[in-house]
């Protein structure tokens, strides 16, 4: 669901980035405030894994395409406002490093994944499932059903960003594209059940190691060995824009080094791809740790001053 550059023009460029800029402020803020904080290692080690899990896209019908969100996912594992941060990290990363969606359209884009996805996802999660672990089967539909909305949620805001951007008229773009993310959804919500039971914390003797090695080992596979296998039909997003032809190619304003997730020397697809993936994992890795280390002493400090107040 990353929007290109071509297809937002006008004053919804600014007005997203304006929304989002002000949304990961208070995500961090938040963050800092929170009493239940990650550690700096599983901050990075789920945000990597988010970010290979989106490499990974599988095939729907009609020769279209969809892949992991993973907003309720981040939410559910890490707490809403460091998941809100972790979506945010990605989309950035994955604009800066490999041209995936534009710097117009970045507003937009962590508006629509990390905001939306992660924030509203992860507030509905908060209120109709308490526990993140899932203890019987009713948990497990209801967050399913919370992933797959999520993605609903998204695909609203989207079209209707298209919409007042003047691309395209609103009731024309989201009947196709519900459509097409309804089926994305499904995915979505298998991935994120899997991958709560995979990673999550509330499970009996898991050490603290294997809460971060677990995630970033998965998510080395997913983008060395798996990714190289994704399918190459258009996402949702392109499909709906060939169909209703305003899928336009535009020359990039910035050259990213790893533009369209290859390195430029290797001549061999699978490894390039690979290649990529992994420092894309490394980067999402090292970028998220040292933003909660950052935000960790933050909230030190605050501690700190507010004890110095009491005594």
């Amino acid at each position: 669901m990353h929007i290109p550059n071509s297809m937002l023009q006008g004053t919804i460029c600014p007005v997203t980035a304006i929304i989002s800029t002000l949304g990961v402020i208070v995500a961090a803020i938040s963050a800092i405030r929170s009493e239940n904080k990650p550690t700096a290692a599983r901050f990075g080690a789920i945000t990597a894994f988010i970010f290979a899990g989106q490499m990974m896209n599988f095939p729907i019908q009609n020769g279209t395409s969809g892949h992991l969100l993973g907003g309720v996912l981040a939410a559910a594992l890490l707490g809403v406002p460091f998941g809100v941060l972790a979506m945010a990290l990605v989309v950035v990363i994955q604009c800066v490093v490999f041209s995936d969606g534009g710097f117009s359209v970045l507003g937009a884009n962590v508006l629509n994944m990390a905001l939306v996805g992660a924030g509203l996802g992860g507030i509905l999660k908060s209120v109709f499932l308490k526990d993140p672990f899932m203890k019987n089967g009713r948990d497990t539909v209801k967050l399913g059903l919370i992933a797959w909305f999520s993605v609903m949620l998204a695909t609203f805001a989207c079209s209707l960003e298209l919409a007042f951007a003047g691309t395209i008229a609103f009731s024309k773009v989201a009947v196709a594209m519900f459509g097409t993310h309804a089926l994305i959804g499904i995915g979505e919500a298998v991935i994120t059940i899997a991958a709560c039971f995979a990673f999550s914390r509330e499970k009996v003797n898991v050490s603290e190691k294997r809460l971060v090695y677990v995630p970033l080992v998965a998510a080395g596979v997913i983008a060395m060995m798996l990714s190289p296998f994704a399918s190459g039909f258009p996402d949702g997003l392109e499909w709906v824009a060939q169909k209703y032809r305003f899928l336009h190619e535009a020359a990039p304003s910035f050259t990213s080094p790893l533009t369209d997730y290859a390195v430029p020397s290797v001549g061999n697809e699978a490894i390039s791809t690979g290649l990529a993936g992994l420092t894309g994992i490394v980067i999402a890795f090292f970028a998220a740790w040292g933003i909660a280390r950052i935000l960790n002493m933050l909230s030190q400090t605050k501690n700190s001053a507010i004890e110095m107040s009491r005594g």
